[in-house]
């Protein structure tokens, strides 16, 4: 399997499975001299571990991270930052009801018909459990660009949304388990992900995220667009099925007299329609997007399938699953988008 490495300048590259011994990665790139705060790298993976709430998956994983190299006394050395994560709570017999069958809208039939084999214990290389090692490198990327400010929330929640009469606090984010950024409609999505978690089913939703004090001039025309490295970073995300920037799909609607971000004298916009990017290149203004997650594909409902002797089965889900992806994804989603900005940022001061 090739492709287990993301980014040019900052490059991460990981390893493991959902239930072998441990996963992590190395991220290559980091510049000496940088002071890392390894309590806020904890407090990053701490946001997407399992277990957290009622309404996420209840495998009790502590996530502790394990630094192995390019760290001295808390500062980054220049070589290759080597890190491991330790699996404690991988409960493989959950998974061996489907070892010879494939589940609908997940890795399983694709990566056996791609590789011959699988593994079978949790998705193996394809589960969302990948994702942890991605939090690492993003909190390390947040860390260099020390004053860039990630923030993603939950926007909706299936058809529960925030409208723009809803206030929005994003203090409020990390104070209820649905990262929604106004309480009442937090309340109102946590109660929903409940009902559908009692039915054996799972829902979507849409995460927004916005980067505010971005350096201008990050981003290189022409196969090199920040916001094409941004949606590529987003589409890697495990059950995301769509991205748009600024105005995105909503501004298929506006004339063209609307929707030009007109400029002040000091070369900021009176609107940002455009998204903070302009011909691929961040022009300063804030840096706003939105990621579509679909429902989780594992069910506790039967389901007809189909099993590697291409005969139709009955199957069922077991084991632990979140029942909406949403919550626990905002901390990758963050992580993700400080990847790309963090490989920009150094490219970019590279040659200048």
């Amino acid at each position: 399997m090739a492709s287990n490495s993301f980014g040019n300048f900052l490059k991460l590259t990981t390893y493991g499975e959902s239930h072998g011994v441990s996963i992590g990665g190395i991220l290559d790139g980091v510049p000496p001299g940088i002071k890392l705060d390894l309590e806020k790298i904890q407090l990053e993976l701490d946001r997407r571990k399992p277990g957290q709430s009622s309404i996420v998956t209840q495998r009790k994983e502590s996530d502790i991270v394990h630094f192995k190299s390019g760290i001295f006394d808390g500062v980054t050395t220049g070589l290759p930052i080597g890190f491991e994560i330790q699996n404690t709570d991988n409960k493989s017999k959950d998974y061996g009801h489907i070892k010879d069958v494939f589940r609908p809208n997940h890795a399983d039939f694709t990566y056996d018909q791609k590789y011959g084999q699988r593994d079978y214990r949790g998705g193996g290389r394809s589960s969302a459990r990948e994702t942890a090692s991605w939090v690492v490198g993003g909190a390390i990327a947040k860390q260099i660009l020390t004053d860039v400010k990630f923030t993603a929330y939950t926007h909706s929640v299936g058809a529960l949304e925030l409208t723009e009469k809803d206030s929005i606090d994003f203090n409020a984010i990390e104070k209820n388990p649905v990262r929604c950024p106004n309480q009442k409609v937090a309340s109102e999505m946590e109660a929903y992900i409940k009902q559908i978690r009692k039915e054996g089913d799972t829902i979507g939703g849409i995460v927004k995220c916005v980067i505010s004090n971005v350096p201008k001039n990050l981003g290189d025309p022409i196969f090199e667009k920040l916001h094409a490295s941004l949606g590529k970073a987003m589409m890697t995300i495990n059950a995301v099925k769509g991205f748009d920037y600024g105005s995105g799909f909503d501004g298929i609607s506006m004339k063209g007299s609307e929707h030009n971000d007109l400029f002040n004298t000091d070369g900021t916009t009176k609107t940002n329609h455009s998204g903070g990017i302009q011909g691929g290149i961040s022009n300063g203004m804030d840096i706003n997007f939105r990621v579509a997650f679909k429902p989780v594909a594992t069910l506790m409902q039967k389901q007809k399938t189909i099993n590697k002797h291409s005969e139709e089965v009955e199957m069922q889900g077991k084991g632990r699953h979140d029942p909406c992806v949403v919550p626990r994804a905002i901390p990758v989603v963050e992580a993700m988008a400080a990847l790309v900005i963090a490989d920009a940022y150094l490219l970019n001061k590279s040659l200048n």
